[in-house]
């Protein structure tokens, strides 16, 4: 196990990649405060995670586009329960709507939580750690934020924004000793996905991605305790990695691959 010390916040934490990288980080050493908007969803997390040591999780209900709750939240997390070491920011909707069926409600809903609320959040969090001058972020992207994808005008746009916004970040937070990466994940099997991906797509996807298959939450869990922990990846920031079963780097794929 790794020497960690001190708490990763995970946005997002009661559901799909979120609720994954809970698990992973409390199995790492990291004490977790999970982060997520309802109440009941949040009290099912700690429950299910209280063994082996329900010191080490803690969960909060909190709509991470409201600036003063995430800010009062962090405060008593470091009050209360440790000094935050990390952050992921997994937090996020999505929709699979043509550009020009796309509403412009729906359009700000989606950046307003996946662009705006990681950015709330960061920045409470960054301004603990910079006191510190150590900490760690890591905002979940996705490979739809580098490609035209159908049906991804609003989504598409708001994990290309959170690529650029990981790479401001690691530029001007690097002197204060915090690192800040992206994960692009691929197709991920998070009860989300299930829900929106019809039939056709998921064959599609299975037939564009080199290993033919979804990947499931739990395999995101090693990228984000590599670069949670500064003992392994002190030296890396502003990096922007695909766990994606190569479909970012392939090129033509043959017909006869299984």
């Amino acid at each position: 196990m790794s020497k960690v010390s001190g708490v990763v916040v995970v946005t997002g934490g009661a559901s799909g990649i979120g609720l994954a990288l809970v698990g992973g980080l409390l199995a790492d050493g990291w004490k977790v405060l999970v982060m997520d908007l309802l109440p009941e969803r949040v009290a099912a997390v700690e429950k299910e995670f209280q063994s082996p040591d329900p010191s080490r999780i803690r969960g909060v209900a909190v709509n991470v586009t409201d600036e003063a709750a995430v800010a009062a939240a962090i405060d008593r997390c470091e009050a209360e329960f440790g000094p935050v070491a990390g952050l992921v920011n997994s937090a996020g909707i999505a929709a699979v709507v043509p550009f020009l069926q796309t509403e412009a409600t729906a359009f700000r809903k989606i950046l307003d939580v996946n662009v705006i609320g990681s950015f709330i959040v960061a920045k409470a969090v960054s301004l603990k750690m910079k006191q510190r001058g150590t900490g760690a972020i890591v905002n979940i992207s996705s490979v739809s934020g580098g490609r035209g994808s159908y049906g991804r005008t609003a989504y598409g746009a708001s994990k290309g924004a959170i690529i650029t916004m990981t790479r401001v970040m690691a530029n001007e937070l690097a002197e204060f000793g915090i690192r800040v990466n992206a994960i692009a994940p691929g197709p991920i099997d998070t009860p989300m996905v299930k829900a929106m991906h019809t039939q056709e797509a998921r064959g599609q996807w299975n037939a564009a991605v080199p290993m033919h298959r979804y990947g499931a939450p739990e395999e995101l869990c090693g990228t984000a305790n590599w670069l949670l922990d500064s003992t392994k990846s002190s030296y890396v920031t502003g990096q922007i990695i695909a766990v994606d079963g190569g479909y970012d780097s392939s090129g033509l794929i043959s017909h006869h691959a299984a």
